[in-house]
């Protein structure tokens, strides 16, 4: 089958942490976006030109391409000459990737999708789902495999310059067939500044698990010589910092834990897929998710020493600086803490309104009416935070905020 030369209609499902800045980039470039979510609440934010998560610049990119005409979020999708799914893959109780979402979302654009349409999964996926996705839609609209283009393109992007690095970084693409993967790099050079990376459906979702198991095995060697210096009474900051002087050395910093919708996910997907062979994979998972209830422990022990200590959790988000709490250590850490009932446990997030589960407060009254203080992201509004506010405070400097921990 030919490969279209042009692209100029994209139906998006999924407008939220990726589905949305991309469909206001595409937008910015000349798109026409039919916006899919299934929250009506989410579709009439948008529609009003707003947004309904933090990001850089998104506020104003979303309402010019409403007031323009180019941007416009419905609850079921509609035809296009692009099909891009952009919806969540989370993880069951099990450990196994849900891609139910993924499902769903094939079935409701099958009757949509005409010949030489293509259709992009952008969401993180174990191998060989791209394929299903391709199935699915064959068999619901009637059409043959080789009528439709599908490719697997992983979003690689790090939320707070999303707008930036879904133009600027460099995109694997992969399709189910070699005229697949033509049409998908064929797309992503309308609008992507970096290189286009062709290979195959498989390879692409693989590639895409790797880089986060990468980056989790060595956030896990960091925390695990958090814990060792816990042990031997040594400041891991100070060890970190002289061991990479060596030039061929480079230790992450260690933390919380491991958070968001990829690092804290993805790792499970290769280890469900090889579970027997991905076995320092398998370990650092099991490290990183050990780090909240290591933290919990510690902070248990010293609020012992208080009557009914005020604990104050600084940052629910999964990293400094966005409002994203998927899959965040930070949470977690809050949340077992209250139920340990060892004191008033509240917490200071500057990105998000409310919680259902932890009551918030401000960050001076928060700091100033806590005996314990847990420093678990390093937003910047706590890096200027008065340093006398910590005085006669037990700190526990979980990020590295002041690289000084007390973990006793």
């Amino acid at each position: 089958m030919t490969v279209k030369n042009t692209y100029e209609s994209v139906c998006v499902l999924g407008l939220g942490y990726i589905g949305l800045p991309t469909s206001a980039a595409l937008a910015a470039r000349g798109f026409t976006i039919h916006g899919v979510e299934v929250n009506s609440e989410v579709v009439d934010t948008i529609n009003a030109g707003e947004t309904h998560i933090v990001e850089p610049e998104l506020d104003l990119l979303v309402r010019a391409a409403v007031e323009s005409g180019r941007l416009r979020a419905h609850q079921e999708p509609a035809s296009a000459d692009v099909f891009m799914i952009c919806v969540p893959t989370p993880l069951t109780q099990e450990k196994t990737a849900d891609l139910s979402y993924v499902w769903d979302a094939a079935s409701s654009i099958a009757k949509h999708v005409k010949q030489g349409n293509l259709i992009l999964l952008e969401s993180t996926s174990p191998p060989r789902t791209t394929e299903r996705v391709a199935e699915i839609i064959a068999k619901e609209s009637g059409l043959q495999l080789t009528d439709f283009h599908v490719a697997h393109a992983p979003e690689r992007v790090l939320p707070g310059r999303i707008l930036r690095e879904v133009v600027e970084n460099d995109r694997i693409v992969g399709g189910v067939d070699d005229s697949s993967t033509e049409a998908a790099a064929r797309f992503y050079e309308k609008f992507v500044s970096g290189r286009i990376l062709t290979t195959t459906a498989r390879t692409a979702e693989l590639a895409k698990l790797v880089e986060n198991s990468f980056r989790d095995v060595n956030i896990a060697f960091a925390n695990e010589l958090s814990v060792l210096c816990d042990e031997l009474e040594i400041d891991v900051w100070e060890l970190i910092a002289l061991a990479n002087r060596h030039p061929r050395v480079d230790i992450l910093s260690p933390g919380p834990g491991v958070g968001g919708h990829c690092l804290a996910v993805d790792p499970w997907f290769i280890v469900e897929l090889a579970p027997t062979t991905a076995r320092m994979i398998h370990t650092a998972r099991e490290v990183n998710e050990s780090k909240p209830d290591w933290i919990v422990d510690r902070v248990v022990r010293k609020a012992e020493r208080f009557k009914k200590p005020g604990i104050a959790c600084l940052g629910l988000a999964y990293k400094p600086d966005v409002d994203d709490l998927r899959e965040s250590p930070a949470v977690e850490i809050t949340k077992k803490l209250c139920a340990q009932n060892v004191g008033d446990v509240w917490a200071v997030e500057p990105f998000i309104q409310d919680h259902p589960d932890i009551p918030l407060r401000d960050l001076q009254s928060g700091v100033e009416g806590a005996d314990i203080v847990l420093l678990l992201v390093g937003h910047r509004q706590f890096k200027r935070m008065p340093r006398q506010w910590l005085r006669e405070k037990v700190v526990f400097d979980i990020c590295g905020l002041f690289r000084n921990t007390e973990l006793d």
